[in-house]
């Protein structure tokens, strides 16, 4: 894993200016390299690539980058890793069609590929995780290229007379051109999500390359020209077409899923340097260590974290998956201070708005896997893929149950829900949850409540799905002159060829939207800011493809998500050490606002400098803030939208940041 950076000058440019511009663009990115640097530029066509290193893979000078094929047609700037290289390699090999080798490095794999079978075809080769810019020398044409889920990110747009992209836009920002303007379409989209969807970025045309797409750039490109992205490989397709492959014997699915998910997590293990793994005792993470454990002679290095807050710890839980599997694991308690000292870094860690509160833990986690290993697997998207959030739980008996009921009704209902103070909830589902069977058991039962009313206006499945992914219902009131923009996963949702269940298409739309854009966005950059590789077993294309040929019933059943998960978790560990309530990788947030926070956030939300800035409604502000310090309501999530929005804004906007109290070092494992 690496960051890449570059700019295309249609018409060539100077040798000087071009390579010292692609140099800075690639020091922005030395968190996510600091093993080497590597830089190529071709003055005479106008390009030029920046390269930081984080070896993983063939730590020799042959897996130095950027790379030139052996035909010498092609030079690449690869961040990732192609985890079926050695299969690739054999097959090139067995058409005639390998180089001789330099080294064992997957990017000298891929240049191969590529001059073999062409780009597109080598895409659609490719099991792994990665984003690169390519050269063609004979074409002369720059290819840009994102992994099918968008694992790794690649932001690319016009600075002037220049093309550019990069891993972060913190690279692009390096650019000497570099005058952006705030998009606001894109900052409502935030204020809705806490993130900014794919294709946009926070910034006016600057875009994120939309995952399982490619984008060429030619010789005669004319300044400001966008083509659109073409797709190379497309996760709502493979579902439509597999409504007709199901697997419909059970003990088969759990069989299948074990083979599969276990070849996954082999090739995700090659590694020239240490390996460990997330574990926090939950379902998805308990399965990949399962499995890695299974797979191995040595204890396998896992890592969690634990808060002092009983309602969100899961250190114990992951102790003892841990010592059932025999791990070598690793703990780190958090204070709040501890915690908390992290918020200074966001805005730089996160590069445009970014709100997912998670981010905090997620960050703490990396920084201690970092110390002991290189590279980390994660358990991340078997909710996406498997039917695992509680909104899959609950989606189509809502949709069923709830929405053909009368409007009337579900306004006067949602009034009353929105009456109520979530602290009593809290404290009655605290009591029952003891006697209630386990999969009725609800953590933080006031916030589920109130997402409950918001949903009941909906007038759709696909409407109820978006209020239920929401932290601000109506952004549209909350930024000024703020009018939501059309992404890219709700245009891929309405091409959809064929009608799905509506499990299959709250999963579908999870992965096009939340996965790539929320959770792949935020452990990328929570890790990389302390170069760690994270990887991701779930996403492998023979797991992702044969997720979407299980049945909704295999996926979702009595009241719980992920049945078929934990079938083949249970092989592994008994179902009292995982079954419980989902509660997701979450702080204290809205105790934090109106404790130690409270000073931090009247600076960041002050009347007085909204108005100035003139981005978000001050009087709407006002009302959330004070219904939450003083206890009526709980708007922790839609309040750390705003804060995270000023807080970046204060990072790259020119002012000076506010203070968090009372800690503000960097943070350092104990």
């Amino acid at each position: 894993m690496c960051g890449i950076a570059g700019l295309y000058r249609p018409g060539g440019g100077d040798a000087s200016a071009l390579a010292g511009c692609a140099v800075r663009m690639g020091e922005a990115l030395s968190h996510r390299g600091p093993d080497a640097a590597g830089l190529w530029s071709d003055p005479q066509v106008g390009v030029a690539f920046s390269h930081r290193r984080l070896s993983i893979l063939d730590l020799t000078e042959a897996g130095s980058q950027p790379m030139r094929s052996a035909c010498g047609r092609f030079t690449v700037t690869f961040n990732g890793e192609i985890y079926n290289h050695l299969e690739l390699r054999a097959a090139l090999e067995a058409a005639g069609a390998a180089p001789r080798w330099r080294g064992h490095s997957d990017t000298e794999t891929f240049l191969a590929a590529v001059a073999h079978w062409g780009v597109t075809a080598a895409l659609r080769r490719l099991a792994g995780m990665f984003a690169f810019a390519l050269w063609n020398a004979d074409a002369r044409t720059l290819t840009l290229a994102r992994d099918r889920f968008g694992e790794k990110p690649l932001y690319y747009g016009w600075c002037g007379g220049d093309l550019v992209f990069g891993s972060e836009l913190k690279a692009l920002a390096a650019h000497p051109a570099w005058a952006p303007v705030l998009d606001r379409a894109a900052l409502t989209s935030f204020m809705r999500y806490s993130y900014v969807p794919a294709p946009a970025s926070i910034w006016e045309g600057i875009f994120k390359l939309p995952p399982g797409t490619e984008i060429s750039f030619a010789a005669h490109a004319a300044t400001g020209e966008l083509p659109k992205p073409a797709r190379y490989w497309s996760y709502a397709d493979t579902m439509v077409a597999a409504q007709s492959a199901r697997i419909t014997d059970e003990a088969e699915a759990v069989g299948e899923l074990e083979r599969v998910l276990s070849a996954a997590i082999r090739r995700q293990c090659l590694s020239d340097v240490p390996l460990g793994a997330f574990l926090s005792g939950g379902i998805d993470s308990s399965t990949i260590v399962a499995l890695m454990q299974a797979n191995t002679m040595v204890p396998v290095r896992t890592f969690t974290i634990g808060f002092a807050e009983s309602a969100y710890d899961e250190a114990q839980d992951a102790r003892r998956v841990a010592s059932h599997l025999r791990t070598d694991h690793t703990e780190w308690r958090i204070d709040a201070g501890t915690a908390r000292d992290v918020i200074p870094q966001l805005p730089r860690i996160y590069d445009e708005p970014f709100a997912d509160s998670s981010q905090i833990p997620t960050h703490l986690v990396a920084m201690l896997a970092r110390r002991h290993v290189t590279v980390a697997l994660s358990g991340d998207a078997g909710d996406e893929l498997f039917g695992g959030y509680n909104r899959h739980v609950w989606g189509e008996t809502l949709n069923a149950r709830v929405l053909s009921r009368p409007a009337w009704l579900r306004a006067l209902v949602s009034t009353l829900l929105r009456g109520l103070s979530p602290e009593p909830i809290d404290t009655l589902s605290r009591i029952a949850n003891p006697i209630m069977p386990a999969g009725l058991r609800v953590r933080r039962a006031g916030a589920q409540a109130a997402k409950l009313a918001s949903i009941l206006g909906a007038g759709s499945l696909d409407d109820m799905y978006r209020l239920l992914c929401s932290i601000d219902s109506d952004p549209g009131a909350t930024v000024l002159g703020g009018a939501e923009a059309d992404g890219w996963a709700a245009s891929e949702m309405r091409r959809l060829a064929a009608p799905l269940a509506p499990l299959d298409r709250m999963t579908l739309a999870d992965a096009l939207n939340y996965l790539s854009d929320d959770i792949l966005h935020k452990v990328d950059r929570a890790a990389m800011a302390v170069s760690l590789e994270t990887r991701v077993p779930f996403l492998d294309p023979d797991v992702a493809e044969f997720a979407v040929r299980i049945p909704p019933s295999m996926k979702v059943r009595e009241g719980r998500g992920k049945w078929l998960v934990r079938q083949v978790l249970y092989k592994y560990v008994p179902h009292e050490l995982v079954d419980r309530p989902k509660t997701g990788f979450s702080i204290p947030l809205a105790e934090w606002l109106r404790g130690p926070l409270r000073g931090w956030a009247g600076d960041l939300l002050a009347p007085g400098r909204l108005r100035q800035q003139g981005l978000f409604a001050p009087a709407a502000i006002a009302t959330r803030l004070n219904e939450h310090m003083a206890g009526r309501r709980d708007h922790a999530y839609w309040l750390w939208n705003v804060l995270m929005a000023q807080s970046w804004l204060d990072q790259w906007g020119g002012r000076r940041p506010a203070t968090v109290p009372p800690e503000s070092s960097e943070v350092q494992p104990a």
